[in-house]
C-alpha cells in the first residue's frame, strides 16, 4: 500500500482534535511513566517520545492517562514489538485491531515495527527472532506489511533487526531483503544503528559497508540504545541488543556518518531496562540533538555559498 499526503510524507494528517506537532530534526527518547512529573516540570524536555504498543491496548487507566499528556505537549512515535511481521502464519486479527486502534486514538507522527518473527502457533516468545532471507521470505513479509498497512491507513516502518545467528538457506544478503520489502510494499524504515554495530561485531562483517548499502533514503527514524558485551560458548566476544545503557562511542560515531549522508532524521534513544533518572536520558537525548543541529547548520551554510 502506497499512502499519501500533500505534505509528501506518507503519512496520513493528524485531526483536529489532537495537536499536529513536528517531528522533522528531532532528537527523543522512550517514554517511561516514572519520568512523567518530571518531564512536566523540565522547562526543556526535548523533541519526541516513543511507545511501545503493546504497553497501551488495555482501555484506560493509567497508563492512558500518562501517554495522552505526553499526546498534548509532545509528538509520538508508536513502536509495535509483537506484531511477528516476520512469521510463518497469519497476522493476529486481534492483535492488529488493538494496533489499528491506538493509531486512530493517538494520532502518532511515526508507526513502527520490527522485521523479525515472535509467535508459533499459540505460543508468544518474549523475543524478537531472525528469518531466513529468502525469496519465498520476501513475499510472505510483504504481504504482511501490506496487510498492517492497509488496516492502519498508515505507512509503517520497517525496523533492521539485530541477530545472534544467520541461515545457510538466505538467498540475499539483508540489505537487499530491506530494499525488495520497500520495492513491494512501499513501506518506509526505522534504521537502528545499534542493532547493525550488535550484528555485524556478532557476524564479523563491517557496520560501515552494510550502512553503505542500505536503502537511507526511506529511512523515516533511527534509533540508538546501548549494549551489553558478553562472551559466546567458544569464548568470543557476543553482543546483545540490551537497551540497559548509554549508547557506545561506536554507534555514535556510525550515527555522524548517517546523519551526514541522509540529513537530520527523527532519532530516537532507547533505553528500556535499568532505566536511569531522567536528566541521564535527557542527556543522551541532547547528544543526538546536537549531532542533528550540527548537521542542519553546516547544510544551512552550504546553501549560503551556493547562493553567494
Amino acid at each position: 500500500m502506497r499512502t499519501s499526503t500533500n505534505d509528501g510524507s506518507g503519512l496520513a494528517p493528524v485531526s483536529p482534535r489532537l495537536p499536529n506537532h513536528q517531528i522533522a530534526g528531532l532528537a527523543g527518547t522512550s517514554f517511561k511513566h516514572q519520568h512523567l512529573q518530571a518531564i512536566l516540570a523540565d522547562e526543556a524536555p526535548g523533541g519526541f517520545f516513543e511507545i511501545h504498543a503493546e504497553n497501551y491496548m488495555g482501555a484506560g487507566g493509567p497508563p492512558h492517562a500518562a501517554l495522552s499528556r505526553i499526546r498534548e505537549q509532545f509528538p509520538v512515535s508508536l513502536h509495535g514489538v509483537c506484531m511477528s511481521i516476520g512469521g510463518p502464519q497469519p497476522l493476529d486479527k486481534a492483535h492488529l485491531a488493538r494496533f489499528k486502534a491506538l493509531v486512530d486514538r493517538y494520532e502518532p507522527t511515526l508507526v513502527s515495527e520490527h522485521l523479525a518473527w515472535s509467535t508459533h502457533e499459540t505460543t508468544f516468545y518474549n523475543d524478537l527472532l531472525p528469518l531466513p532471507y529468502t525469496e519465498a521470505t520476501v513475499a510472505r513479509v510483504a504481504a504482511h506489511i501490506d496487510e498492517v498497512q492497509e488496516t492502519i491507513g498508515r505507512r509503517l516502518l520497517l525496523e533492521n533487526p539485530s541477530t545472534y545467528v544467520t541461515f545457510p538457506e538466505s538467498t540475499m544478503g539483508e540489505t537487499a531483503f530491506i530494499r525488495e520489502l520497500v520495492k513491494r510494499t512501499g513501506c518506509g524504515l526505522l534504521l537502528d544503528i545499534n542493532n547493525v554495530f550488535v550484528s555485524a561485531t556478532n557476524q564479523g562483517y563491517s557496520a560501515r559497508d552494510y550502512l553503505g548499502d542500505f536503502p537511507l533514503e526511506h529511512v523515516g527514524e533511527i534509533h540508538l540504545a546501548g549494549h551489553a558485551e558478553q562472551e559466546d560458548d567458544e569464548g568470543e566476544l557476543l553482543l546483545i541488543d540490551s537497551h540497559d545503557g548509554p549508547v557506545a562511542d561506536a554507534v555514535w560515531k556510525l550515527y555522524e556518518i548517517v546523519i551526514a549522508r541522509s540529513g537530520a532524521i527523527p532519532t530516537l534513544i532507547e533505553w528500556d531496562s535499568a532505566i536511569p533518572d531522567w536528566p541521564v536520558l535527557k542527556r543522551e537525548a541532547m547528544a543526538a540533538q546536537a549531532i542533528l543541529d550540527a548537521h542542519g547548520q553546516r547544510l544551512s551554510q552550504e546553501k549560503i555559498r551556493v547562493r553567494a
